[in-house]
């Protein structure tokens, strides 16, 4: 069997196993937000990510920070990178990552990360307000990913998750893995990565036998740089899995000043508009190979999470990253409502960069 044949039957495989993916989420998984434990892992710590919309991107520029969310980047390149992230919600709830890549013949690349969520400190109270002392929740995920070049063009990847949770005395276990390919152009100009994330289950539940679902998704991204303009797109398309995105408000519903009717909106913005919730666009400007700005508009947040009399800038991010010395610093705000955004601080090295070269 040639090299050729044996990618390209990889390639077959890998496209069946999202296909049989795609086709069982889509009878198993109906709907989202509120329904899901481990919700957490969708939270992203990543400057980068947060300022170009906040969720994952296909961009495969060795930057070790976005191989949490797309193990199909992970490579050679990326060999002794350590990266560090923490992102300060609302309140006092935080969240944080720490990852560490190393790569080994023959076997492939591989980054393990471990990532936090915070929620504080709470206080113990009865029903009549009487305060006895205090307790903290937070969960935490150990990630083990791997990824490997199956040609020049092609690369895959997956994450195991191991993940805990612990809110006062209720603690939970449980595992899941990402699945996910990419499409590298062969001047790295353009990727298209798909992705299936959280795939597996609640192994031991809060209370009883009371297994709850894990927030399941299908997610396709790409990305292009421009080879005579230091400027790249990003375009997200998530919940592959799921069309109907849109909320029904009950105190959104609008009636005629005159006959009292129910307004109801034409069937083609009502598909414009579960389309545009699926969709999440980031751009990002290089100036110098030092400095990069960049900005996201994320539809959906700003749909579900506005103030209808005064929108603001809710929905978009923004944010910018610099290279100072061996170490890349990253920063982005994240614009979810009128209340405050989120910071987010993110810290890559080489390890590499520090050792004395030998003549």
């Amino acid at each position: 069997m040639t090299n050729l044949q044996f990618v390209k039957r990889k390639s077959v495989g890998i496209l069946l196993l999202f296909s049989l993916i795609f086709i069982f989420s889509s009878n198993s998984f109906g709907q989202i937000g509120g329904n899901y434990t481990y919700e957490f892992l969708n939270f992203t710590s990543s400057a980068r990510i947060a300022a170009m919309g906040g969720d994952f991107l296909a961009i495969n520029d060795n930057d070790i920070t976005l191989a949490s969310t797309n193990p199909s980047i992970i490579n050679p390149e990326m060999h002794n990178m350590l990266g560090v992230a923490y992102a300060d919600y609302f309140s006092d709830v935080n969240h944080g990552l720490a990852t560490y890549s190393r790569t080994f013949n023959k076997i492939g690349s591989f980054a393990a990360s471990m990532q936090y969520l915070s929620y504080g400190k709470f206080d113990y109270a009865d029903v009549t307000g009487e305060r006895s002392g205090q307790f903290y929740a937070g969960e935490t995920a150990l990630n083990i990913g791997w990824g490997r070049q199956l040609d020049s063009l092609f690369s895959i990847g997956a994450n195991l998750k191991f993940i805990y949770s612990s809110l006062e005395s209720y603690n939970s276990f449980g595992m899941a893995v990402d699945v996910a390919g990419s499409y590298n152009s062969r001047d790295r100009t353009f990727t298209v990565s798909l992705i299936g994330k959280n795939i597996g289950r609640q192994l031991k539940a809060y209370q009883g036998g009371n297994i709850e679902p894990i927030p399941f998704e299908l997610q396709m991204g790409l990305s292009k740089r421009f080879k005579h303009l230091p400027f790249r797109f990003s375009v997200l398309y998530n919940n592959i899995e799921k069309w109907d995105l849109r909320y029904e408000d009950p105190q959104g519903v609008q009636t005629d000043p005159i006959t009292g009717e129910v307004e109801t909106e034409s069937k083609i913005a009502e598909i414009a508009d579960n389309f545009m919730r699926h969709i999440v666009f980031g751009g990002e400007l290089v100036i110098a190979k030092v400095l990069s700005l960049r900005a996201g508009y994320n539809y959906q947040r700003r749909q579900e999470l506005k103030v209808t009399n005064k929108t603001a800038l809710v929905g978009f991010s923004w944010g910018f990253g610099i290279k100072v010395y061996k170490f890349h610093i990253g920063y982005a705000r994240s614009t979810y409502h009128l209340h405050g955004s989120p910071n987010y601080i993110t810290l890559t090295t080489n390890l590499n960069d520090f050792y004395r070269k030998q003549n």
